[in-house]
């Protein structure tokens, strides 16, 4: 920090100080704990003692000032013998077995990890021996030095990083935003771009048209109807834009490189905001036109009769363009209150769902209200008529029937529907789910997580985090078992899956059943460009990778059948002919969770996959992992850097992961996005992220 930064440094220290301690000017150990934000009193109590120089019990501004420039500003040693005295619980001036366990022990929870006891003692063995080198059963200040000198860059940052309290404002990293106006950015949104340019274009020619031809009857007229011109349009195309049939079969043609398929939701929810706004000014219009004639005289009906009667004989349908657009305010407007994501994703889907099908009296109401509206929704409502009627033809033809339910950790419900037999989808394709007996008439879009090579049975991974959601975790939670006969039924089914299959469930958990669903689809996704690419970088978090189970099967049932094995010496090796289904010779998969437990749903598949490669002598991995879990602290924070230390040094002993059991190891925090994406991107990757999918 230079001289300027520093005072200001200095003054915030003493600003959060003053508002923690209070009258007293003194900071004990429980108000230390809650600025610091530690989980751990463990951490808590070594910190305090060690910055209670005097021993008094409480922590002056100076004595924080003092501890706090050591670690911010003091050099690398300093902060190495700071987190001696940490390590050191009785001050004896070494650290023993029993003592690093404590440390480790604490290390866990406050990085929220969950090891069982064995575990933790190997951790502890595993980094006590690798730092005791004269095996005299302590490790001394000079040999934790060497340990910690293994790993680059560690002693240079250590600090506590949970006193975030201490960091002015000015000082926090700002999100970076995409610039409009570089290159990158116009190349990867060029289609997006020249879609609203030539959308805001149309608008104005349909505004301008309109109003030119009225322009004999005043401004407000005209205004009037170029808005109605414009909104002919907008509520005729703006349902063009949920024909997820039509949109999965444009995904299969050329126009999928030139129109922005994958942003249809939010071109809908731009062009809903676009009707409001022009309806509310369609109406400002009238109004204002309905209020110069009611002054002027130029009408023998008063105001509120021009406004809300038939009376004056204004439209096409015995006069009934004012009370319709009336009604078709209303209903916009409460549809568009509905439609707000607070209504949607508070539990009260519900409310979304059934005022969004007042599109239909809408539609009535609009071709009663406008002379010309039935020609502009000529073509694009026989589309949507014959979506709806062909969607409900296939999904009611013939009722399917969940075979098998797993109960997950994090709440996932793993569910096993048996595959009609024209059901044909693609790698992160998703469908519409209607199970009777949770919500009858509720249909759901889900992820399909198994591989359409798999042909048996379509599985779903389905998170509670809604209602719906909710209900149906739980109906299955509280389910009586099933008679023999449907048992054995399963039993039979389940052993004719092809392979492979990876069993993701534990027995009480694990439950057959014969319930009725229906479904809907199946709907296509971005992730379908994933095989035309020699290079694909899969990006998730959390259960937003249930598209990823079904990509990474798929591509590992194509890379397998590459894979030749000699049968005499077992030699193996693969094809480099590539077809044009699939051109990949490189997968990396990036996957995000908050805590340990949201990787237990998927770790099976993982390990899976890893042990499918295992054994391939190529220039590296077909398809490479990484994991990492933002809940753990890094190698750079003194609450952590020694367990971080343990778990790699026993990942490479054990050849896995203690938290995962994958051969990869589960990294500490987000990604480093300015350290991964050159590596990554050696080539010209295809990324696809969970937020492009449904």
């Amino acid at each position: 920090m230079s001289a300027e930064e520093d005072a200001k440094w200095l003054q915030w220290v003493t600003h959060q100080f003053e508002t923690i301690a209070g009258e007293d000017r003194e900071i004990n150990l429980q108000e230390f704990k809650t600025a610091l934000n530690v989980k751990e009193s463990f951490f808590a109590e070594r910190f305090f003692a060690l910055f209670d120089s005097d021993g008094s019990g409480t922590i002056t501004l100076q004595e924080l000032l003092e501890a706090l420039t050591l670690l911010i500003h003091g050099n690398p040693m300093d902060k190495l013998k700071f987190l001696f005295q940490v390590y050191d619980v009785d001050g004896s001036g070494s650290i023993d077995a029993d003592e690093l366990r404590t440390v480790l022990q604490s290390c866990m929870r406050e990085s929220a990890i969950s090891l069982p006891d064995e575990k933790l003692d190997q951790l502890t063995l595993a980094l006590f021996e690798s730092a005791d080198k004269d095996n005299n059963g302590a490790i001394t200040f000079d040999e934790l030095r060497n340990e910690l000198q293994r790993f680059p860059g560690v002693m240079e940052n250590l600090t506590i990083s949970a006193a975030h309290w201490l960091t002015p404002p000015a000082a926090r990293p700002r999100s970076r935003r995409p610039r409009p106006l570089t290159s990158a950015y116009w190349h990867n949104h060029r289609s997006h771009l020249l879609c609203l340019a030539a959308y805001a274009g149309l608008h104005v020619l349909l505004f301008s048209l309109a109003a030119f031809a009225h322009r004999a009857l005043g401004a407000s007229v005209m205004v009037a109807k170029g808005c109605g011109q414009c909104l002919n349009f907008d509520c005729s195309f703006i349902v063009v834009l949920m024909l997820r049939r039509c949109l999965t079969w444009l995904r299969a043609t050329w126009l999928a490189q030139v129109l922005p398929l994958d942003q249809n939701i939010q071109f809908h929810q731009l062009m809903g905001w676009v009707v409001v706004g022009l309806s509310l000014v369609h109406t400002v219009a009238h109004v204002a036109n309905f209020a110069l004639q009611a002054q002027s005289g130029a009408s023998p009906f008063r105001f509120w009769e021009l406004l809300l009667t038939t009376r004056p004989g204004i439209g096409w349908v015995r006069g009934s363009a004012s009370p319709t657009g009336v009604a078709l305010l209303l209903l916009l407007l409460l549809m568009f209150v509905c439609s707000s994501s607070c209504i949607r994703r508070s539990g009260h889907f519900e409310v979304f769902y059934w005022t969004h099908l007042s599109y239909l009296p809408m539609w009535i109401l609009l071709i009663v209200h406008g002379p010309s509206f039935w020609k502009w929704l000529l073509v694009p409502g026989i589309l949507f008529f014959l979506e709806k009627a062909i969607g409900l033809a296939v999904s009611r033809m013939a009722a399917l029937y969940i075979v098998e339910v797993n109960l997950l950790p994090s709440k996932v419900t793993h569910l096993l529907i048996k595959r009609p037999p024209l059901f044909h989808y693609r790698p992160g394709d998703y469908l519409y789910l209607n199970v009777p007996t949770i919500a009858r008439y509720e249909w759901h879009p889900f992820t399909i997580s198994s591989a359409p090579e798999q042909k048996d049975t379509i599985w779903l991974h389905v998170r509670s985090q809604g209602q719906w959601t909710n209900r149906l975790y739980e109906s299955f939670k509280t389910s009586d078992p099933v008679d023999s006969k449907r048992l054995s039924r399963s039993l039979r089914m389940r052993r004719s899956q092809r392979k492979p299959q990876v069993s993701e469930m534990s027995s009480e958990n694990h439950l057959f059943c014969n319930i009725k669903c229906y479904i809907d689809g199946p709907y296509g996704t971005p992730t379908r460009r994933i095989f035309a690419s020699e290079h694909a970088v899969l990006i998730g978090a959390g259960i937003g990778i249930t598209p990823f189970a079904s990509i990474l099967q798929s591509i590992m049932y194509r890379h397998q059948k590459r894979k030749h094995i000699c049968p005499s010496c077992q030699h193996s090796w693969m094809d480099d002919v590539q077809d044009e289904d699939m051109k990949l010779h490189k997968v990396d998969f990036i996957w995000i969770n908050r805590d340990q437990r949201s990787f237990e749903w998927f770790v099976s598949l993982l390990t899976k996959l890893e042990l499918d490669q295992s054994e391939e002598t190529r220039e590296g991995p077909f398809l490479e992992l990484h994991m990492y879990m933002t809940s753990a602290l890094g190698k750079n924070d003194m609450k952590a850097i020694g367990l971080q230390m343990a778990l790699d040094l026993l990942a490479k002993k054990e050849k896995k992961d203690s938290i995962t059991g994958l051969q990869t190891r589960t990294q500490p925090g987000r990604p480093d996005w300015r350290k991964t994406k050159p590596r990554l991107c050696s080539g010209q990757p295809q990324v696809i992220n969970d937020n492009q999918i449904n």
